[in-house]
C-alpha cells in the first residue's frame, strides 16, 4: 500500500520536514543518506520525495498528487528515469555502480532529471563504494541519489561528507500501533508488538509468527505458576520455557515478554489501563495486580533487566533463569 505524505509524515516529521523545506526553497541535494533501523519509513520516504521531484501536479507545492504518469509510474517502480539498485547477492557490485553511470551519462529520457536509489548502501563492494565516490564528486545538477542504509558506520566517510545525512527515528509506540492496524494487525496485538520492535517490518512478521504467539503463552503461564510454589515455577521453567526459548536471542525475547506482564501490573495499579500491552488478558491482569504491591514489582522488573544484563555478558541461560524466577518468588505474597 502506498502511503501518502502526511501518513510518512506522521512517522518521520523531521525528515518530511527537512524535505518539505528543500523543495519550497528550491535547494534540492544531490545526495541523501537515508539512515536509521528497518522500518521506519526511508524507502517509501525516498520515494515519495523522488515523485514529488517529477510529479507534474503538485499539492501545496511539495505533495505528489499521485495520480500524474510519473507518480503512477514510480509507485510501479517503471519510471525511465529513476533507477533502483539493491545488493546482488550479498554485495552492491562495482559492474551495478558502473552500469548506473552509464546509464546517468545518457540524458533523461523524458527531461533533464534523474534519480537512483541505492538500497542497503552500506553493503557496496570497495570497489563499487570508490567508484560511486567518482560518481559523487561530479554530480549532474538535475541527478538525486537516495543512498539507504541500517549501518551508516560503514560506509565510506568520504562518501558521507558528500551527503546530506536525514536520520530516521525509531516510530513511537504511538505511532507503531496506528501504522500496524493500518496494516491489518488486530487492535488487541498491535499495542504488544509496538513495545517489542521499532521496526515496522519485523512487528509484521511477529504478528503472524507461530513461535512468538505460543511465546506469549508460554510467558504467561509461567507468570501465573510464579504465583503458586517455587516447585511448581521450576518445573515450568525446566518443562515449557527451556523447549521454547532455546536461543540466547529467544530467551532475550522472552524476558521482554515478562518484563511487559510486570509493566502492565503497574499502570494497572497506576490507573493507566490505556498503557496497558497485553489487552487480551486485561482482565486477568486487574486481578494479579491487587496481590501485589508498587514496590515489590519494581524490585521484580530490576530483577528481568538483571537478567538480561548477564544473558548478554554469556551467563549460563539455565542458571540465570533459575536465580530469576527464585529471585521474582522472594519475599513475595506469591510463596
Amino acid at each position: 500500500m502506498v502511503k501518502t505524505w502526511d501518513q510518512l509524515e506522521e512517522m518521520q516529521p523531521t525528515v518530511l520536514k527537512m524535505l518539505k523545506n528543500s523543495i519550497r526553497k528550491n535547494r534540492v541535494a544531490h545526495a541523501y543518506l537515508l539512515e536509521g533501523i528497518r522500518g521506519t519509513g526511508k524507502k517509501e520516504i525516498a520515494l515519495i520525495f523522488t515523485k514529488t521531484l517529477f510529479c507534474i501536479s503538485l499539492i501545496d507545492g511539495f505533495k505528489p498528487c499521485e495520480v500524474c504518469s510519473n507518480c503512477k509510474r514510480i509507485n510501479n517502480g517503471n519510471h525511465p528515469d529513476v533507477h533502483l539498485v539493491e545488493p546482488d547477492g550479498l554485495s552492491i557490485k562495482v559492474e551495478q555502480i558502473r552500469n548506473l553511470q552509464t546509464e546517468f551519462s545518457k540524458k533523461g529520457v523524458e527531461s533533464l532529471k534523474k534519480v537512483y536509489l541505492l538500497v542497503h548502501a552500506d553493503k557496496m563492494s570497495v570497489s563499487a563504494s570508490n567508484s560511486l565516490l567518482k560518481f559523487l564528486e561530479e554530480p549532474s545538477s538535475q541527478t538525486v541519489a537516495f543512498l539507504l542504509t541500517e549501518q551508516p558506520q560503514k560506509i565510506l566517510p568520504t562518501i558521507l561528507s558528500r551527503c546530506q545525512v536525514l536520520s530516521f527515528q525509531p516510530l513511537s509506540p504511538k505511532a507503531m500501533i496506528k501504522q500496524l492496524i493500518e496494516n491489518g494487525v488486530e487492535s488487541t496485538s498491535a499495542p504488544l508488538l509496538a513495545q517489542i520492535t521499532n521496526s515496522l517490518d519485523e512487528a509484521l512478521a511477529l504478528n503472524v509468527d507461530d513461535w512468538f504467539a505460543q511465546a506469549q503463552k508460554v510467558v504467561l503461564k509461567l507468570y501465573e505458576v510464579l504465583k503458586r510454589n517455587p516447585l511448581e515455577a521450576m518445573i515450568t521453567l525446566q518443562g515449557d520455557w527451556f523447549l521454547h526459548f532455546k536461543e540466547k536471542e529467544q530467551i532475550n525475547r522472552g524476558l521482554d515478554l515478562l518484563l511487559l506482564i510486570f509493566k502492565d501490573l503497574l499502570y494497572i495499579q497506576l490507573e493507566k489501563q490505556e498503557q496497558i500491552v497485553f489487552v487480551a488478558e486485561g482482565e486477568r491482569l486487574k486481578q494479579f495486580a491487587l496481590q501485589t504491591s508498587r514496590r515489590r514489582l519494581t524490585e521484580q522488573m530490576s530483577a528481568i533487566l538483571d537478567a538480561k544484563r548477564k544473558l548478554q555478558a554469556n551467563m549460563n541461560p539455565q542458571l540465570m533463569m533459575e536465580q530469576l524466577v527464585l529471585k521474582l518468588q522472594e519475599g513475595s505474597s506469591f510463596v
